[in-house]
């Protein structure tokens, strides 16, 4: 057996025979899935030797916690500097951090670069002293659902891995119950430029120490959907240190205002999501400097706000009942408004409206009178109406109309503007009538 093949196994990868307990290459996609692997049942690990992903589920990892595992010789070394594999995905096993430790520091032997847990229970402790000073070529770091340990009381880890940490460029910590995250361990990812902790258990109080003086000096995108989040100025009063931050993700917690803060955010800030937050007004202070806001499926009856740099704004799945001011955003392109409760396109508005790239109103409860359909008609002439035109765009009223599509509605000179028509033509017949005379 080489020793790429056993560094495979020793990563935790071995497992239990069963009905699956090989694995299988896709050659079009270049991954290969191991299911259950064992040291028995190896031989077919050869084939992901070829793949770029490379997915281990399954096994009784624990069970080989004494395998030895020792240094490489040459030529083992030069084995794994040759493998193509960019990604390994370990899912659904038992994790001892004492083996995790001890293999840990192969892959500095190897290309790959993305590093995904997924569902994993890791048990113990590991001896990480032998990763001081250790880099890797590792640059995107994932846990998915995992258990594990509290993070407070394992600074001694994070010193051992900080030659490593310190240069990791992506971080995702997803649906792992995490309540906290200490500012030490923050002011070890120094390079760190994105962080996913979604649908943790983040609460208010636990922003401002995660994010304290010195940690993440990189982070760009900051995701913290689904957490326990309440306080709108808190979480801007938590994150305001990170100062290069250009994308933050609230969506999915019920967020109230504090007219009390005054707090501003980082003027870097480009890209604001506070969909799915129970917005009934728009809070503010908002980003200056904000490029796309998303404040879909909330609570919203109006939006009066003015952003000179904006130029996505999501408002679908609110109350509105008019749109908003296309002078406030002056170099919009995007604007979503499908299912709110607007009837109709001010007139005033429909040419301002028609510069944009991508407008959608679909699903809206549209009074079909000569302004409303002429509109949406005109709007929709220019080819920037986008999705659900002409099917998702229905008449409420006027009777005659109701359940027409929009598009259908006859909006003629002589229907609309009778009297412009009518009066020109009896002048013409007056003087036609004092000219025979």
């Amino acid at each position: 057996m080489s020793m790429a093949v056993l560094l495979l196994l020793g990563l935790g990868l071995l497992g239990t025979e069963g009905r699956r307990n090989r694995c299988y290459f896709n050659r079009t996609q270049e991954r290969c899935v191991c299911y259950n692997l064992s040291e028995e049942t190896a031989g077919s690990i050869i084939q992901c030797l070829a793949a770029t992903v490379v997915e281990f589920r399954g096994g009784e990892v624990e069970k080989y916690i004494a395998f030895p595992i020792r240094d490489l010789d040459s030529s083992a070394i030069e084995t794994l500097g040759s493998l193509i594999i960019q990604k390994v995905i370990i899912a659904d096993v038992l994790v001892p951090e004492i083996l995790l430790a001890r293999v840990l520091r192969f892959f500095s032997y190897t290309h790959v670069k993305d590093l995904v847990f997924d569902s994993c229970v890791f048990q113990g402790s590991g001896d990480w002293h032998e990763m001081d000073g250790q880099s890797l070529p590792i640059l995107s770091l994932s846990f998915n659902n995992v258990t594990s340990a509290p993070l407070m009381g394992n600074e001694q880890a994070f010193s051992s891995l900080s030659t490593w940490l310190e240069t990791l460029q992506e971080l995702a910590v997803t649906s792992s119950h995490v309540t906290r995250l200490p500012c030490a361990i923050g002011k070890v990812f120094r390079a760190l430029h994105t962080l996913d902790l979604a649908q943790n258990s983040l609460g208010d109080e636990s922003l401002i120490p995660a994010f304290c003086q010195g940690a993440f000096p990189q982070l760009q995108v900051l995701s913290l959907q689904h957490n326990n989040l309440t306080s709108y100025h808190g979480v801007c009063e938590g994150v305001q240190l990170l100062q290069g931050l250009q994308d933050l993700n609230l969506s999915q917690n019920k967020l109230m205002a504090d007219p009390s803060s005054s707090c501003q955010w980082p003027v870097s800030l480009q890209i604001f999501n506070l969909s799915h937050t129970g917005l009934e007004e728009v809070l503010t202070p908002l980003p200056p400097n904000l490029e796309v806001l998303d404040m879909s499926h909330n609570h919203l009856r109006a939006v009066d706000i003015s952003l000179s740099y904006l130029k996505k704004l999501f408002l679908s799945q609110n109350l509105l009942q008019t749109i908003p001011s296309i002078r406030n955003y002056p170099v919009l392109d995007t604007l979503h408004l499908d299912n709110n409760s607007i009837t109709e396109l001010p007139r005033d508005e429909v040419t301002l409206l028609g510069r944009l790239q991508d407008m959608t109103a679909a699903n809206n409860p549209y009074i079909c009178s000569c302004s409303g359909a002429g509109g949406l008609q005109a709007l929709a002439a220019t080819g920037h109406l986008g999705q659900g035109w002409p099917q998702g765009y229905t008449c409420q009223s006027p009777p005659g109309y109701q359940g027409w599509r929009v598009a259908a509605v006859p909006v003629s000179v002589l229907r609309c503007h009778r009297a412009a028509v009518v009066a020109p033509l009896c002048v013409a017949l007056a003087l036609l009538g004092l000219a025979g005379a």
